[in-house]
């Protein structure tokens, strides 16, 4: 099985969202597999928005994923990242379809709820920032037989 990365950003977490965005993964089929809720250390936003560092926005971005506490996941299952991305919805919440976390719960760009991992590559590399293998639990869902051929 693939896995990806997930995080509740603060305002998804100040607005009582962390519930709605496990709920939707779950029902959907994905299997979380480690989960912690904290305020991120100044050293792994620096790793986890490394490609972000020089661009203008990145203090703003800065401040405001150290604002609060985030939740992040690890989500495993089948072609976990593009399921999760579909599920998240577009960057920008004006572009992002109705049925999407984003496309219901954000309006604006710079807080959009939700980080997802775009590729099996950040996926790796943001969930071993966030979290060691030690952390990720194995379990099997009772419905998985009737999720997979």
């Amino acid at each position: 099985m693939d896995r990806t990365f997930v995080m509740v950003k603060p305002d998804g977490v100040a607005r009582g969202l962390i519930g709605e965005v496990v709920g939707r993964l779950e029902s959907k089929g994905l299997k979380l597999v480690c989960a912690r809720l904290e305020k991120l250390p100044e050293k792994r936003v620096m790793d986890q928005y490394r490609e972000h560092i020089e661009k203008p926005f990145f203090p703003s971005l800065r401040h405001y994923i150290t604002s609060g506490p985030v939740f992040l996941m690890v989500w495993e299952g089948r072609s976990a990242v593009p399921v999760v991305r579909s599920l998240v919805g577009a960057t920008n919440p004006a572009e992002a379809a109705p049925g999407t976390i984003r496309g219901d719960y954000a309006l604006d760009i710079g807080r959009n709820v939700i980080h997802a991992s775009d590729s099996p590559e950040s996926a790796n590399r943001e969930i071993s920032i966030h979290f060691t293998p030690d952390d990720i639990c194995s379990y099997k869902r009772v419905d998985e037989p009737v999720l997979y051929e």
